[in-house]
């Protein structure tokens, strides 16, 4: 028994740890029981030393030094003060009487409105909680087919989990070792790829099922001409000036994430005061869903550096990485399995779970396979978003379940969203197939010619070594003697030569 848990000690933590989440166990405490417990068995059995734990307070004070994580706390803030000061509600009144004249017309503004709460907010509960208390019940009083209603309202929610500034993406470059600004600048393109395909399966139905998604009657299109165009300005204008006050400056580099986080926060304090909105209740609940959420994900990453260093001392990442290395078709056959275990595991776990315990065995073989780790971070991010729209445990579901009427049953929420995932599979198919919607205008590795280098070295009369001690001078002719004409440039061109990665 003994020497069966020596030889497979990797994968008795794992399918331990998978055990403990599957019960229902809360993840980050399942993680660090793991990771203690088999800890202490490994330094029993003499897998590892008893100096183990003497390195586990570096990585947790690690954790709470990553600057990075700071943008989590500040994203998460700016987008509950706007959903709370009423963004939404303008945006989706707006939007609606403009599109309002079309067939679908609230279905495409239920989709422009995710998209821009999604760029200017970050957190998929507060979209879609938003959009469903406010745009279900008019969907449902002009007629709209409930599972159509229900399944966009979720499924444009979700775009906040991959379109900038997204959590996820933030917590996805930290697992992967990457800029979180790359990050940002890969997902951007996949983001509205996918809005466009929901635009566009609303357009098949109001073309194929018109019943399903009517237009407003014309009493409810209340503006008009001008007064419809200045509402759109005024209504609009805000959030994406926001957009480019957080995201510009970070594509631009004038910003690190975390200080367009800082401006995001500040910026949407500035627009609930200017709506005169801001309250002290409104920033105390706003404050306090905050601390609970980073508390969350911080929580989860402590759990997560507890097993992670017991499972690396056991070579657990070896093991991981001889698995999925050695699978038939190299980077075809592990995309291929990699996207199907993620879609999986995403029936039972959500997109920080499956970050912080998933992402980082995979992101080191996909590394050695040769694949761009931006672009299978953000090819991840897009199948991960599909965690949020699973029946039966898919939370942008659950979001939903919690404001819709009773006239709603949840069979139709789940009925609705299954169009909605087909989808977001099809996204994944893209981005694999295209991935220079990912990788376009990413800064490319300077590749350098050592052969073309040139460096001049300032005149001098003597490189020769300094004279050795008397009596311990090498005769002449032999190996110990120095090379007398040796050309130092010459040296430092080969030793460049030799450090440059293959």
């Amino acid at each position: 028994m003994t020497e069966f848990l020596i030889a497979n000690m990797a994968p008795i933590i794992f399918a331990s740890m998978v055990m403990f989440m599957l019960v229902g166990f809360p993840v980050a405490f399942a993680l660090a029981a793991n990771g203690v417990v088999f800890g202490l068995i490994g330094i029993e059995l003499g897998l590892l030393g008893p100096q183990l734990f003497q390195a586990l307070p570096d990585r947790i004070f690690g954790v709470m030094a990553n600057d990075t994580l700071l943008a989590i706390p500040f994203f998460t803030f700016m987008g509950l003060i706007l959903e709370r000061s009423g963004m939404a509600e303008d945006l989706l009144d707006t939007i609606g009487q403009l599109f309002g004249p079309l067939r679908g017309g609230l279905a495409f503004a239920v989709i422009f409105v995710g998209a821009l709460l999604a760029a200017t907010t970050g957190v998929v509960a507060a979209s879609v909680i938003s959009m469903g208390l406010i745009s279900l019940p008019i969907m449902l009083r002009y007629g709209y087919d409930k599972k159509l209603a229900t399944g966009v309202i979720a499924a444009s929610g979700t775009l906040a989990q991959i379109i900038p500034p997204s959590l996820v993406l933030i917590i996805m470059a930290d697992q992967l070792g990457k800029s979180v600004g790359d990050m940002y600048a890969g997902a951007f393109i996949p983001g509205f790829v996918l809005t466009g395909l929901y635009v566009g399966y609303i357009v098949l139905v109001a073309i194929f099922k018109p019943e399903w998604a009517p237009a407003l009657p014309l009493e409810a299109r209340s503006l008009r001409g001008t007064k419809l165009m200045l509402r759109v300005l005024t209504t609009l204008v805000p959030p994406l000036f926001l957009i480019f006050l957080v995201l510009g400056t970070i594509f631009l580099g004038i910003a690190t994430p975390t200080e367009g986080g800082a401006m995001g926060a500040t910026g949407a304090l500035i627009m609930a005061m200017a709506r005169k909105r801001l309250s002290l209740k409104l920033l105390k609940q706003a404050m306090e869903t905050t601390a609970k959420l980073t508390t969350f994900v911080v929580f989860i990453l402590v759990g997560a550096r507890v097993f992670s260093l017991t499972f690396y001392g056991v070579d657990g990442h070896r093991w991981v990485e001889h698995l999925l290395s050695g699978l038939p078709g190299g980077q075809v056959g592990f995309l291929i399995v990699t996207n199907i275990l993620v879609f999986l595991l995403a029936f039972f776990l959500d997109f920080f779970e499956l970050s912080f315990i998933v992402v980082p065995l995979l992101g080191p073989v996909a590394d050695k396979l040769g694949i761009d780790l931006i672009w299978f971070g953000v090819l991840l991010a897009v199948n991960m978003q599909t965690s949020f729209m699973h029946p039966p445990f898919g939370f942008a579901l659950f979001y939903l379940r919690s404001v819709a009427p009773p006239t709603i049953k949840t069979t139709d929420i789940y009925w609705g969203a299954i169009p909605f995932v087909c989808i977001q599979i099809i996204m994944i198919c893209l981005v694999i197939m295209f991935p220079q919607m990912v990788t376009f205008g990413l800064d490319k590795d300077v590749v350098v010619d050592l052969d073309s280098v040139k460096i001049d070295m300032p005149a001098s009369d003597d490189y020769s070594a300094p004279p050795m001690p008397s009596g311990l001078e090498s005769p002449p002719g032999t190996a110990g003697a120095p090379a007398a004409a040796e050309d130092p440039n010459k040296a430092i061109m080969d030793s460049m030569k030799q450090d440059q990665p293959k």
